[in-house]
């Protein structure tokens, strides 16, 4: 069996680290709001390039806050309306929802699966007061455009960062063309990827006489490196793009803790205040409650998991880079359409833009190709196949019709995607799929 994610091989890597620090945190005696939470969110804001970050339970209510915050703030009333994409995970909507705030669901790029921020500017009315952006699969969802709108509109702009956690912005001028299908003609031209042939494998040969392997699988004990990624740069990750961001550190992230946590970054100061006493009762001092807020707060525990996850986030991202460009190159089916922006011509730019949470392909006969993987030993999921607005919990919205969102949901799959699949299993995935008739 080919695991889609298997987290015990992924948590295996660590397991010295996060028993140790495991004992240590049980041994203290300070379960909740201590040292380990102040130095992972020190640790997170300096990752990601922002003045504040701040913890909470989980990524829904890390937008539940920020939006909550807002609202505190004076900034953003009940009733007003926030601009999302139809296509995302259901959290996105109901974090708006629940503060009692309006989405204007707006259709994806059906190239990017992410907000087309072309229709933007049409959905804005005199109560539009946010855009809420999401960095669906793990790919960068951002454009100066979308600046200019938000600061013509006076728009908070919002990302939901739960799926690309280490990801760039690249400004498109750097970064031409930005939609080369990867399933193009591809250049051999790569410092990633050695330039020999896969091993012998006849009937897949005999469709694609030519196959770039996998680079040699790194050390998963190494914390992040430069030279163990893609060459740094000094763009921005996503998180600083915006006025504030929301994480999710589930355990099938690409961060992922051992249990549930989130948190919220921004570099705004009043509303990093504000988040974080909202996150804690509504109280910035001991029993003393400036606001009606929740208990949304991340215990010492998972804190400490992260501290020791994250110093290895950058080199486990390059490694899905990896997988995900060999899958690009090597997948030669005619009805398999593969994600964007993945071609080695682009390697050095556009794919720092991604992160590859999820590897997501589309077929028009999605359930049979599932099903024939299945049989094959090669697990996958379908994020997602219901759209928010044909979800029961929003049945006012069942009659609206979004073709593009729907399509997308009617016909994707996530194929296998974690850092710790072996170059045999991805290139039997590859091998499996070019076979399908």
């Amino acid at each position: 069996m080919i695991h889609f994610l298997n987290l015990q091989q992924i948590n295996a890597q660590y397991a010295d680290e996060l028993k140790k620090v495991a004992a240590e945190v049980i041994d203290s005696g300070w379960y909740l709001l201590g040292e380990r939470v102040k130095t992972f969110e020190n640790e997170l804001a300096n990752f990601i390039g922002v003045k504040h970050a701040i913890a909470c339970a989980n990524g829904l209510d890390a937008l539940r806050l920020i939006l909550r915050a807002y609202i505190e703030m004076g900034i953003i009333s009940e009733g007003d309306e926030v601009i999302v994409p139809a296509n995302t995970y259901i959290a996105t909507i109901l974090a708006i929802t629940d503060n009692r705030l309006k989405p204007v669901l707006v259709e994806p790029d059906i190239q990017t699966y992410n907000l087309d921020l072309s229709l933007i500017e049409k959905h804005i009315t005199e109560r539009t007061k946010a855009i809420m952006v999401v960095h669906l699969y793990g790919q960068t969802c951002w454009s100066q455009d979308l600046e200019t709108i938000a600061k013509k509109h006076n728009l908070k702009i919002i990302e939901d960062n739960a799926q690309a956690i280490g990801a760039y912005y690249i400004p498109s001028y750097h970064n031409e063309p930005v939609k080369t299908p990867c399933h193009s003609e591809l250049s051999h031209h790569s410092d990633l990827l050695r330039h020999s042939d896969l091993p012998h494998h006849s009937e897949l040969v005999s469709e694609s006489p030519q196959h770039t392997p996998l680079p040699a699988e790194p050390s998963h004990t190494s914390p992040n490196s430069e030279s163990n990624i893609i060459p740094s740069t000094h763009y921005p990750r996503t998180g600083s793009l915006g006025d504030a961001a929301g994480f999710s550190f589930y355990p099938g992230k690409n961060l992922g803790a051992l249990g549930d946590s989130g948190a919220v970054t921004t570099n705004d100061d009043e509303l990093a205040s504000v988040v974080r006493a909202l996150a804690n009762y509504g109280s910035s001092k001991k029993y003393v409650n400036d606001f009606q807020g929740l208990n949304s707060r991340m215990d010492e525990l998972q804190a400490a998991f992260l501290i020791v996850k994250l110093k290895y986030i950058d080199t486990e991202n390059q490694r899905r880079r990896e997988i995900a460009q060999y899958y690009c190159e090597n997948i030669k089916h005619q009805d398999i359409i593969l994600p964007i922006n993945t071609t080695i011509h682009h390697q050095i730019t556009t794919l720092k833009n991604h992160v590859f949470h999820l590897f997501v392909i589309r077929h028009p006969q999605r359930n049979k190709l599932q099903q024939y993987l299945s049989q094959h030993g090669i697990q996958t999921l379908i994020h997602y196949p219901i759209p928010p607005h044909k979800q029961k919990a929003y049945k006012e919205w069942n009659y609206l019709s979004f073709p593009i969102t729907e399509k997308i949901h009617n016909e994707v799959l996530s194929l296998p995607m974690s850092p710790v699949l072996k170059d045999e299993e991805v290139e039997n995935v590859v091998k499996i799929i070019n076979l399908f008739k």
